[in-house]
């Protein structure tokens, strides 16, 4: 172990960590701008809002290619592999200290360590967003701008319609998994070392 604390996040997973980052940030506010946006004050011009929207949509997917590969051929993989073991009983620990422990001032339940970067109820969300709403939205967003792709009746409704409204649901969750993943990394004695921590790649251990 470091002075500097736990040696956690490799360069790759940082370059990937930013870039993804700021791609959802921009499909997000893209997204919202196209389908709220006021048609005579838009938050952005409709043309602009799509040209960005393609272009981070573009980005965002094959980032997550290379996140995929390289983090099956990593150490990393292993942090998304849950302990089924009690799973329940930990998720149900951890969201306590979530809403009342950590208000109260109590340790964490399950410390971050060089095994377990997450903790369970981390791990199931990232396990979720990761593996089943990302993969939604990329091939989503695929076919959305291929729309000769999709087949013209899914379900009964129009294939355009139904991959919409799959994209839909697949950003507005991952969106939702944002605003939470910001306010997790904020918890903490020191909240800006969270932040910084995916720079240095390194994780304080003061607040074990």
């Amino acid at each position: 172990m470091s002075n500097q604390g736990l040696y956690l996040y490799p360069v790759w997973l940082r370059i990937w960590h930013g870039v993804n980052a700021l791609g959802i940030i921009l499909l997000i506010f893209t997204g919202i701008s196209m389908q709220y946006g006021n048609i005579d004050y838009p938050l952005l011009p409709f043309k602009v809002s799509v040209m960005i929207h393609n272009i981070s949509g573009i980005v965002v997917s094959i980032g997550y290619v290379v996140f995929a590969i390289a983090n099956h051929f990593s150490n990393n993989a292993k942090q998304y592999v849950p302990n089924y073991k009690g799973f329940g009983q930990r998720i149900m620990k951890q969201t306590t200290y979530y809403v009342f422990g950590y208000f109260k001032g109590e340790p964490k339940p399950f410390p971050i360590t060089k095994d377990n970067k997450f903790n369970p109820l981390q791990r199931l969300s990232y396990i979720t967003v990761m593996y089943i709403f990302v993969p939604l939205i990329v091939f989503t967003g695929v076919g959305l701008l291929y729309p000769e792709l999709i087949f013209s009746k899914i379900f009964n409704m129009g294939g355009v319609q139904f991959i919409a409204v799959l994209h839909a649901i697949a950003g507005f969750f991952i969106s939702l998994f944002l605003i939470i993943h910001l306010y997790v990394a904020s918890i903490g004695k020191h909240p800006l070392k969270n932040y910084s921590s995916i720079i240095t790649g390194y994780h304080s251990t003061e607040d074990h």
